[in-house]
């Protein structure tokens, strides 16, 4: 067997455990050391996952010369810094999605890892799911014709709470960052990036997006019809359309297991299951990339993950919102 590589947390919180709980399926991946701005949380996370290393502040896991690459779990408004932090102290990053908080940042992050030769990927944990795998192949090879049509969702009813990371604009709350970048990541794989943006956005009490509807028109005539939600739980599903057919991602579609391919004669069901919890797959990705000694994944590349972030700033800009941090124009 390859030599494991060894992971480092930096954070705590859901999607953390919800990583470490991906690692823990892969043979060749150890969970070494979890770091935390608070000692305690950071015991408490290392006891949950039998993490041999605890560290507090972050800095000091950096300075482990055992950890290979670090994983970012921080909330959306500390990805630049925590991650050009690990970027100079030598270690390659998987950042947790969104990348930043908007492409300013991201180009600024991403110029450092390159600066570098560092492994840098966003961590869109949809894209290799073992069905989006299947999708993309069905895609290129024509199962449904020229795809000219993208119908996708992502609505949680989430309680109101002015306090919550998802209704604070100083975190990078609202829809968008956290439900709506799932659609439009998957309008990116599979249209590349729009020529055009159109949306409406309805801001809530603490001035952040808590539902919008997008349009996006490519060069080619196709078109993605997208929303997001944290007022409402949508339908959760993916449809794609092309000349000859279509494809209906069942709900969930960001982690799916099953869709339907329809055609003027058929209607196919095909299942295709995946291990774990899902978010071994993009850790999988990152450790084939950094022992062929790659600095990106051509599944989830840099520079599409720039146009992805210059997209929701397009979002935002027609909505009027920014946040806090970002100024006044």
């Amino acid at each position: 067997m390859v030599n494991a590589v060894r992971w480092g947390i930096i954070g705590t919180g859901n999607i953390a455990r919800k990583f470490a709980k991906g690692l823990a399926v892969l043979s060749d991946a150890i969970l070494l050391a979890v770091a935390s701005r608070n000692p305690r949380t950071a015991e408490e996370f290392a006891r949950a996952f039998n993490v041999p290393r605890r560290y507090s502040p972050y800095e000091a896991m950096l300075q482990d010369p055992d950890v290979d690459v670090v994983y970012v779990a921080t909330p959306h408004s500390f990805h630049k810094e925590n991650t050009i932090m690990c970027l100079e102290a030598g270690k390659p990053v998987l950042c947790e999605k969104p990348f930043t908080i908007n492409a300013q940042e991201a180009e600024e992050v991403i110029a450092v890892a390159r600066q570098r030769g560092l492994f840098l990927m966003e961590a869109m944990w949809t894209r290799f799911l073992p069905m989006m795998v299947k999708i993309r192949e069905m895609l290129e090879q024509g199962s449904i014709g020229e795809v000219q049509m993208l119908i996708a969702d992502f609505g949680e009813r989430v309680q109101f709470d002015p306090k919550s990371r998802l209704f604070d604009p100083h975190l990078g709350g609202g829809a968008l960052l956290d439900l709506g970048v799932y659609p439009i990541s998957l309008a990116s794989m599979i249209f590349g990036p729009p020529a055009r943006v159109t949306s409406l956005a309805q801001l809530g009490e603490t001035q952040v997006d808590e539902q919008e509807g997008m349009v996006f028109h490519y060069d080619g005539g196709q078109m993605a019809v997208l929303y997001a939600s944290v007022r409402v739980r949508t339908p959760q599903e993916a449809i794609i359309v092309g000349t000859n057919g279509r494809i209906r991602v069942h709900a969930p579609w960001w982690a799916p297991n099953q869709f339907t391919i329809s055609t003027p004669k058929t209607d196919t069901d095909m299942i295709v299951p995946f291990a774990g919890n899902g978010y071994n797959y993009e850790a999988k990705e990152v450790m084939a990339c950094l022992r062929a000694g790659k600095t990106e994944s051509p599944i989830m590349s840099l520079d599409e993950t720039l146009s992805i972030m210059r997209t929701m700033d397009e979002l935002r800009a027609q909505w009027g919102m920014r946040y806090p941090q970002e100024g006044r124009e």
